[in-house]
């Protein structure tokens, strides 16, 4: 079945500093290597310096004269996070875009982080956003677009209040999307508190739709010794573009958030095709678990009492 046409244009982004996580693999190459393209300076954090390495060779390839480094970073790690951080602070360059795309998902058995977090929780959400109050006056210097990539996992299931580390009973798939609920939460609240206080800061979600990424597939570091049954399908569905997107088409809606003059902070954006599962990227319906205002306000004051990081200036 042909694709259909998916393209996007990008502006120039000569002079600006763009942040992205989990660039070394799957849906954050794609999107490292479109702004590089369009003229950003990229700063990738990665856990792996030898796929960061093979990221940067193929940006390169692709765009000889990219700006582009490694930092290290693992999002499961406070002490890590806080380490880059300070890094970036001490060089004093503004960031214009910060795209939080990392992620690990539903491992089978429960994990958790250096800080003794659930692994998925303190990832995909407290980690990030330790990174955003990290890097706040560098965010608020280049009037940044901060984009979380959430995921259709959103959609379903809630925020376990009652036990947010998941200690009690342990859902892989349930964890994740309170996640990136959490996440979620969190960006809009981002904006809305930028708006309050006058940061200057655009804050906007993104969702990748469904793609054959390494999300699913075997990881041993996570007890995943094969491919999970999902994971096979939306790959066959892929190459048939049936459905399921490419890995390049997931970052076109995270590409979108960040760059498009059409993009609005407090706005959503995700694949527009068929159940927004693939297709080019456009404007969204806002899930229901992320239009709770309260909500919002409290994951906020939790993930600050968790992570000590207080994301104001």
């Amino acid at each position: 079945m042909p694709r259909r046409n998916t393209g996007l244009t990008i502006r120039s982004l000569h002079g600006e500093r763009a942040v992205i996580t989990g660039a070394s693999d799957g849906i954050g190459v794609g999107i490292a290597a479109r702004l590089a393209a369009a003229g950003a300076e990229l700063v990738l954090p990665v856990r792996s310096r030898e796929k960061g390495a093979a990221v940067i060779d193929r940006i390169r390839r692709e765009t000889p004269d990219a700006r582009v480094s490694l930092r290290d970073v693992d999002l499961a790690s406070l002490e890590s996070v806080s380490a880059l951080s300070e890094s970036l602070r001490e060089e004093g360059t503004p960031v214009s875009i910060l795209i939080g795309n990392a992620g690990v998902m539903t491992p089978p058995e429960r994990r958790t982080t250096a800080d003794g977090f659930e692994l998925q929780f303190g990832a995909n959400h407290l980690g990030h956003f330790a990174l955003v109050g990290g890097l706040l006056p560098l965010l608020i210097d280049g009037r940044a677009r901060v984009v979380s990539q959430i995921s259709i996992a959103a959609n379903s299931g809630s925020i376990n209040w009652d036990d947010l580390q998941w200690e009690r009973a342990y859902d892989g798939m349930r964890a994740y999307s309170q996640s990136k609920i959490a996440y979620g939460l969190f960006g809009l609240e981002l904006e809305r508190r930028s708006r309050a206080e006058g940061w200057g800061i655009t804050s906007v979600l993104s969702h990748p739709g469904i793609a054959p990424t390494n999300l699913l597939a075997a990881q041993p570091e996570l007890g995943r010794s094969a491919a999970t049954p999902s994971r096979r399908v939306i790959e066959a569905l892929s190459r048939r573009g049936i459905l399921a997107g490419t890995a390049e088409t997931a970052g076109l809606p995270a590409l979108y958030a960040a760059t498009s003059p059409d993009a609005v902070g407090g706005g959503f954006y995700g694949p527009s095709g068929l159940g927004h599962l693939s297709g080019g990227p456009g404007p969204q319906r806002l899930y229901s678990r992320l239009r709770d205002e309260a909500a919002a306000s409290r994951i906020w004051r939790i993930s600050e009492e968790l992570t000590g990081v207080g994301v104001a200036v």
